[in-house]
């Protein structure tokens, strides 16, 4: 009987098979685990009914490179939203295709947060064409009120992040993962962000920013499907793509993402300021932008 693979352990696996594939190494070798010192013969994955271009014979024995090629793309299938048209992808003017987006989630109730105390849907703020694009979690008390992601203490906080970079809060995109607030403010559950997430991954093909700024481990978890601490996630750039939709700009290939810390989290720990402006500074450099003079 095949194996059928927990998803999340896909997700993992695909995540990890992207990141050697990016090193250059496409070759993997697997050895029996020993009990003992007897070699145990490991369930196989049936591949033969996703990919004909990598079958064999009977009793060819399939080489590494076909085997990974097999078994990624059943990973991927596994994971992976399948590309498909969306609406606004006949539209040019991004304001209008963010329009689209915003009437198709409707009034939504895909997931539970609907009805758990939310008062609106909080869709996304900011230049439909900006280079620089925020991530952050989920809507707040605040938030929720006003139908405006980042409006609270932790908006206020972002404002000024945004300023220190020498731009304004009008010049960037901010959206959220999940667009409903989460009862008392806690983190959003893995489904809930599955099944928001797309909604933001057409926000994002929409705006085709340079480059995007996850705020949080929510965000970043959500956003690059690697399970890691903040410690391990930033300091570096990732090339980013969004799941399951094609921006309508054959152009944009894509854009590079960093992880900081979520504004709320600083307000808590306000010491690691510092380190939140060193990925800033980061982004900054790679936008080609230069912090303002201050002023006396």
């Amino acid at each position: 009987m095949p194996r059928t693979l927990d998803p999340e352990l896909c997700h993992a696996l695909a995540a990890r098979i992207r990141y050697y594939n990016e090193m250059g190494i496409h070759d993997f070798y697997r050895r029996p685990p020993l009990v003992g010192s007897v070699a145990v013969q490991q369930p196989s994955i049936d591949v033969s009914e996703h990919s004909s271009e990598h079958t064999t014979e009977p009793g060819e024995e399939m080489s590494p490179r076909k085997a990974i090629a097999a078994a990624t793309a059943v990973v991927d299938e596994a994971i992976l939203e399948p590309i498909s048209l969306k609406p606004e992808q006949s539209v040019s003017d991004p304001v209008q295709a963010l329009k689209i987006i915003r009437e198709d989630l409707g009034d939504c109730t895909r997931c539970v947060l609907h009805k758990q105390g939310r008062k609106q849907i909080v869709f996304g703020v900011g230049n439909p064409n900006a280079e620089l694009m925020f991530v952050g979690e989920g809507p707040g008390a605040d938030e929720d009120e006003k139908g405006e992601p980042f409006v609270g203490r932790a908006g206020q906080l972002l404002n000024n992040m945004i300023k220190a970079m020498g731009i304004q809060r009008e010049d960037v995109y901010i959206a959220n993962i999940v667009k409903c607030r989460p009862p008392g403010n806690r983190q959003p559950e893995r489904d809930e962000c599955a099944t928001c997430s797309p909604f933001l991954m057409r926000q994002i093909a929409v705006v085709k920013p340079k480059v995007i700024v996850a705020l949080g481990a929510t965000a970043a978890k959500t956003l690059l499907g690697m399970n890691s601490s903040m410690m391990q996630l930033r300091g570096r750039f990732y090339d980013f793509k969004p799941t399951g939709v094609l921006s309508n700009d054959p152009n944009w290939d894509g854009c590079k993402l960093a992880v900081t810390y979520h504004p709320a989290f600083l307000l808590r720990d306000p010491r690691q300021k510092g380190e939140a402006w060193k990925d800033l500074q980061m982004v900054m450099k790679e936008l080609g932008m230069k912090a303002p003079k201050p002023t006396t």
